[in-house]
């Protein structure tokens, strides 16, 4: 079920900034098993941790991450909806980019294997990490856009928080769970189901 925010302001948005896997797309990423192979502390965010490594275990983590990644890449599949969202939204001439923690290549080339074209992709190797909210600044810089006029959507609290640093809107994909099931949820400003049950948040977002 969506939700809608309390604030009765109107919202014109001109440009979404989407999150990759877990939202537009769908790569089975097992970051547990990931985080084993690895030997890293159960639930801590894999780049953060790999950061803090010593370089010779780090590069033979990365070596990891990066097979992950590319298996990920090899098996994504669409998440329902996406293509006619994203059509509907160049229709409206809404600009859209995509900003995630993966590697750049890999996530172009699921972008090209899946025939999702977009402006602008962001990846680790571009800017800071999610939740740092520097690459949304960049954005709306470069798209002469003002933060309000922007919406991030993303399916984990790091895409939120990110948003929210940032001033921009948020919206989180829940992939049809129970919003209080997904990590983050209260910070998010909607609660998109599918993308093809997007009808509430067309008006929410003044589109």
């Amino acid at each position: 079920m969506s939700n809608v925010s309390d604030s009765p302001s109107p919202r014109s948005v001109r440009g979404i900034i989407f999150d990759l896997d877990g939202t537009l797309v769908d790569s089975a990423l097992d970051f547990d098993a990931m985080r084993r192979e690895m030997r890293l502390t159960d639930g801590r965010p894999v780049l953060e941790a790999l950061a803090e490594l010593p370089p010779e275990e780090a590069a033979r983590c990365r070596e990891i991450l990066h097979r992950h990644e590319r298996d990920g890449a090899d098996r994504a599949v669409l998440m329902p909806g996406v293509p006619e969202f994203l059509a509907r939204l160049d229709a409206r001439g809404v600009r859209r980019a995509v900003w995630t923690r993966n590697s750049r290549q890999v996530a172009l080339d699921t972008l090209e294997r899946l025939a999702l074209p977009f402006e602008r992709v962001v990846a680790r190797e571009d800017a800071p990490a999610k939740p740092d909210p520097s690459a949304v600044a960049e954005i709306c810089r470069d798209w002469r856009l003002d933060r309000r006029q922007i919406a991030v959507v993303g399916d984990y609290v790091f895409d939120l928080e990110a948003g929210r640093r940032a001033g921009t809107h948020t919206v989180l994909y829940t992939a049809g769970l129970e919003p209080h099931l997904c990590e983050g949820h209260e910070i998010a400003d909607f609660h998109l189901p599918c993308f093809t049950a997007a009808d509430d948040l067309w008006q929410w977002l003044g589109l």
